[in-house]
């Protein structure tokens, strides 16, 4: 909803055919953040993005049920915990044919921004990053991969859906094998990936970019949009957990701690290094992160992909963009209220980047028009 309300500002100040893709120099997602990424940075056979922001929604609405169907039934919950015990929760049968067809042979150097997708390499056990920065500068590359097998790779979250192998091969026969996984157990939340793809490239004189040092934070406009948390719900304690074993670690009341546990708090040592970073450097109104914290039940599910309940999450992320700006408390590491943005709510806030979004576009044309 965020994404989408930032593109309605965008087309009001330049147009109807105005795109996220036309104004951000990086855009960064992992698991289903790096399905969006891709889904808003592709091109279709028009040189323009294959999808727009208000398509997004309907895409989930669509497909979601088809990638995580819903056993149904008094032994449905019993027949998942089964099922998750002797494999992935889900085939992903669906996810990698939709991705196949909707992004086809278009590969990473290919897309109309920059992007930053993470992934985790299982058999290297270290992350991978699919940067279209580095390839595009080295044609050829063997991380030049197909965008559907890195979005195939971004979302195999561990239990849910199986890890992906694939493999590239550049122009001299070099051949380069991928063993991935969801990119979230290593950096859940990409923002200061891109902020580091960016800063390379300053560093590197890049003609895109005005001169200025690598480090001036000043000069960044960052929006991060989180997929929500249960922080509140508080799901998890030390007295429930003492007595875990292996299986409960792994898999509890239709849970899986470890993979909860792992992806927030590497979104949350992001999110409270970059707001510290720019609140040092007096620049807290260039970094805006939008998250909820509060959700609770099957709204902090991953895989609860009924209609009833995407709805639900839909209109959790309207009421979101009416929600005063937040800022992560550095020492609780929970979203609170900005004390320094005049009661601006995030949707106040995206209209306030869209036009500062459109006033650079403007002078990077107005400098170097084709």
């Amino acid at each position: 909803m965020s994404c989408k309300c930032e593109n309605d500002h965008l087309q009001k100040l330049d147009g109807e055919e105005a795109r996220i893709a036309d104004y951000f120099d990086v855009i960064a997602g992992t698991s289903t953040g790096g399905l969006v990424t891709a889904m808003l940075a592709a091109p279709n056979k028009k040189r323009r993005p294959l999808f727009a922001a208000k398509d997004i929604k309907a895409f989930y609405m669509n497909h979601a049920p088809k990638i995580f169907p819903q056993l149904r039934g008094p032994f449905g919950r019993m027949m998942r915990i089964f099922r998750s015990m002797s494999g992935p929760s889900y085939d992903g049968k669906h996810l990698h044919e939709v991705l196949r067809e909707k992004l086809g042979s278009t590969r990473l150097h290919q897309t109309l921004t920059n992007v930053v997708i993470p992934t985790f390499d299982i058999k290297r056990l270290q992350p991978t990053i699919f940067s279209s920065y580095e390839v595009k500068k080295k044609k050829n590359n063997t991380m030049d991969a197909l965008l559907s097998d890195i979005c195939i790779s971004t979302t195999a979250a561990p239990t849910y859906l199986p890890a992906h192998f694939f493999r590239t091969e550049d122009c001299h026969g070099n051949i380069k094998e991928f063993n991935l996984i969801d990119g979230g157990v290593a950096a859940n939340n990409p923002a200061l990936i891109a902020i580091g793809e960016v800063s390379k490239q300053i560093f590197k004189k890049n003609p895109d970019f005005f001169p200025i040092k690598p480090m001036d934070y000043g000069r960044f406009l960052v929006i991060s949009l989180g997929t929500g948390s249960p922080k509140i719900e508080a799901k998890y304690n030390a007295e429930k957990a003492k007595s875990w074993g292996l299986l409960d670690w792994l898999l509890v009341g239709g849970s899986t701690p470890l993979v909860d546990i792992f992806t927030q708090a590497s979104a949350d040592m992001v999110d409270i290094h970059i707001a510290a970073v720019f609140k040092v450097l007096h620049s807290e109104e260039s970094y805006l992160r939008i998250q909820d914290d509060t959700l609770q039940g099957t709204l902090a599910s991953i895989d609860v992909a009924t209609r009833d309940n995407l709805e639900k999450l839909a209109n959790v992320g309207e009421m979101l963009l009416k929600k005063t700006v937040s800022r992560a408390n550095l020492e609780t590491g929970q979203m609170v209220p900005a004390c320094n943005d005049l009661e601006m709510t995030n949707g106040e806030a995206l209209k306030r980047f869209a036009k500062l979004l459109s006033d650079e576009k403007r002078i990077r044309e107005a400098r170097s028009p084709k």
